[in-house]
């Protein structure tokens, strides 16, 4: 199959592709049409069926798998597919496996990783915190190690909230080395636990979407929500560390513009909004990099509020 990051403007498309999303719009002129999202492991793409009245145009739903007839095109600098004709797909006519992003890092490899910084904290309280959490919850673990970090932007696939997740921690470790100041035990869990609440904010693939839950509350405070509940269920622990704990979790995007409740006031607060923030953006520029291709200037990018460079001069 031709991937979505191979597409180029003026090819013809004939293939199958999963249907993220199915809008209906209205021109200006009162005609219908649908704005279309499709899907494979490489990305998506936006496209648009002009005549939806058309008997070439078979009807679909959103998840389906849908083979697509149509063009490339572009539309204010951005590609866009046309599509003229749609089917949806026969079983044993597309493989699952090309259709969801995954990370590229080996994931038992990573789950061994956060395994061995759960070990690294000696603080009796906090570890059997996240013994209980990771390990023995095996509902929540095995969601965690599923879900992506965000709908888009950055770690946006499978697996994509573990690879976070020990980033922030492995970034977190070092600070924790850097600046003595710091107690490396909450600055490890507080990083283990920071986006938590995205195991219940953000649905499994192939949705990767937000729940009700998610839109109504937002994954920092059902995080907080969470490691309240759970620190409950451990016998006399210290109250004034679980209010640490949740204070780096609620704070951890740094700004109340940005969604937290609380600015940071503690100084592993402020540790793990830096560390959330770096890897966060420096995956969300290596994914932009990734899909610029040769287009060396990329224009204006919110993200970043800044015309970004994709490439480098020799």
């Amino acid at each position: 199959m031709k991937y979505i990051q191979d597409l180029k403007e003026g090819m013809a498309v004939r293939d199958i592709y999963l249907i993220k999303q199915k809008n209906p719009a209205t021109t200006k002129a009162g005609k219908e049409y649908w704005n279309v999202t499709i899907q494979d492991k490489t990305g998506v793409l936006d496209g648009k069926i002009w005549d939806t009245k058309s008997p070439s145009i078979i009807d679909f739903d959103v998840n389906d798998y849908v083979y697509i007839y149509g063009d490339m095109t572009t539309f204010q600098g951005n590609l866009q597919l046309n599509i003229r004709q749609t089917r949806p797909a026969e079983k044993g006519e597309y493989n699952p496996a090309d259709y969801f992003p995954v990370s590229t890092k080996d994931p038992d490899r990573m789950w061994q990783d956060i395994k061995n910084y759960i070990e690294s904290v000696k603080n009796s309280y906090l570890h059997t915190l996240l013994v209980k959490m990771f390990i023995e919850d095996e509902a929540l673990s095995e969601r965690f190690r599923k879900n992506s970090a965000a709908r888009s932007i950055h770690h946006a696939f499978i697996g994509g909230l573990m690879e976070h997740t020990l980033s922030v921690a492995a970034i977190c470790d070092f600070y924790a080395k850097q600046y003595p100041l710091l107690n490396r035990d909450l600055l490890i869990t507080a990083a283990l636990l920071h986006d938590i609440g995205k195991t219940r904010e953000i649905s499994l693939f192939p949705e990767n979407d937000y729940t009700d839950e998610g839109n109504l509350l937002g994954h920092i405070v059902i995080g907080t929500e969470m490691v309240g509940d759970y620190i409950r269920d451990i016998p006399d622990f210290p109250p004034t560390l679980a209010a640490e704990l949740k204070h780096c979790i609620v704070a951890h995007h740094g700004e109340l513009e940005f969604g937290s409740p609380k600015v940071p006031e503690l100084a592993e607060a402020i540790a793990l909004n830096y560390a959330d923030d770096a890897d966060a953006k420096l995956e969300a520029f290596t994914e932009l990099v990734h899909k610029a291709g040769h287009k060396n200037w990329q224009g204006f990018n919110r993200i970043f509020d800044t015309n970004i460079r994709a490439t480098r001069g020799e």
